[in-house]
């Protein structure tokens, strides 16, 4: 009399199980799964697979699914004959009709409320466990994942990818709710909102006009450099090619005046960057090298001027974009793709 108890219980659980941990994947933050992913944790890594590859873990809901309500049945049934001990016509139908309710209720409605109320909790402490019995199912898994892909390419609309890098109106969504929550002040919220906005353009946008740019030959002397540097007040000289004129590298004024060297001689190198980095990537290759000044060069080798670090950090943490209203994308005052004769 036990045994059918408990392949009932554990068709119930099962049911409960893979149908809660459907909703709490369609509820989950996607933020706390990246973020979780991106720190290393394997669970939130293998959720975020899974998410990546939807009919996979379609699959592996359905066969739990599945499986889960041929237990439920078994036991019903089972439980069923063992208190009905003369044949009856419709005595499963009848068990099953009385059972269904509880099924419902602990197996479907119960599980799926829950993990749509706390999804974050309720996945991440049942992930490791469906993680197993994607593992378990991934014959039957694989067999209906396989029709999925070809129903996939029949129809010719690829699934949404889940990428680690969040999108701009997830991210507002977010800041949003924290300041709602009490978690972020209004500047607060205002530098965020800064730092989504300007970010994610592209680093050539943000080059410094040429008018702007305190730039030697290499081999000037000292006197003149300090002169002109007290002149702009900037305190990072560009240092170019004589012959070419091109930049080759740049030198902070306090390193030049603690040197023995009365010209321009040493230097420090640009900090190569492609045309479509975003600013707040640029600004972090600058600080992963300890550099200020990166130059943005496209494929073909040809500058398209130069990015400070400082003026980076103005523009995210400050917003002072006045200087950039209208700025020249290039060294020689030319934007990207004009010529000289202003044809593009």
């Amino acid at each position: 009399m036990i045994l059918p108890w408990l392949i009932l219980c554990l068709g119930i659980l099962l049911s409960a199980f893979f149908s809660g941990a459907e909703t709490g994947f369609y509820r989950v933050t996607r933020v706390r799964l990246v973020i979780d992913a991106v720190e290393g944790d394997w669970v939130s890594r293998g959720l975020l697979q899974l998410t990546n590859h939807p009919t996979w873990f379609v699959a592996t809901t359905l066969v739990g699914n599945n499986l889960a309500n041929y237990l439920a049945s078994l036991g019903t049934i089972w439980l069923a004959q063992q208190w009905v001990r003369v044949p009856t016509e419709g005595i499963e139908l009848t068990a099953t009709v009385l059972f269904t309710p509880l099924v419902f209720v602990y197996g479907e409605l119960l599980p799926k409320s829950l993990f749509f109320k706390a999804p974050n909790v309720l996945l991440r402490r049942s992930a490791p466990w469906f993680l197993l019995f994607s593992v378990l199912f991934a014959p039957i898994s694989a067999v209906l994942a396989l029709l999925g892909r070809i129903l996939q390419t029949v129809v010719g609309e690829a699934p949404l990818r889940v990428r680690p890098e969040l999108a701009r109106k997830e991210l507002q969504e977010v800041l949003r709710e924290g300041q709602e929550a009490g978690v972020l002040c209004a500047p607060q919220l205002r530098t965020a909102r800064d730092v989504c906005d300007i970010g994610g353009k592209a680093a050539h946008r943000f080059c410094r006009p040429p008018g702007q740019i305190l730039a030697v030959p290499r081999g000037t002397r000292k006197e003149h450099v300090f002169r002109r540097a007290r002149k702009l007040r900037e305190p990072r000289i560009i240092v170019t090619d004589p012959a070419s004129g091109q930049a080759i590298g740049y030198l902070r004024v306090i390193e030049l005046q603690l040197s023995d060297s009365q010209v321009v001689d040493r230097y420090r190198p640009l900090v190569p960057l492609h045309p479509n980095t975003s600013l707040i990537q640029a600004l972090l290759q600058m600080r992963e090298v300890k550099e200020e000044v990166g130059q943005v060069v496209d494929e073909s080798g040809r500058s398209w001027g130069l990015v400070y670090g400082s003026d980076a950090i103005e523009l995210l943490v400050r917003n002072r974009s006045a200087r950039f209203a209208s700025p020249l994308l290039s060294a020689g005052g030319l934007a990207p793709g004009v010529t000289k004769g202003g044809n593009r």
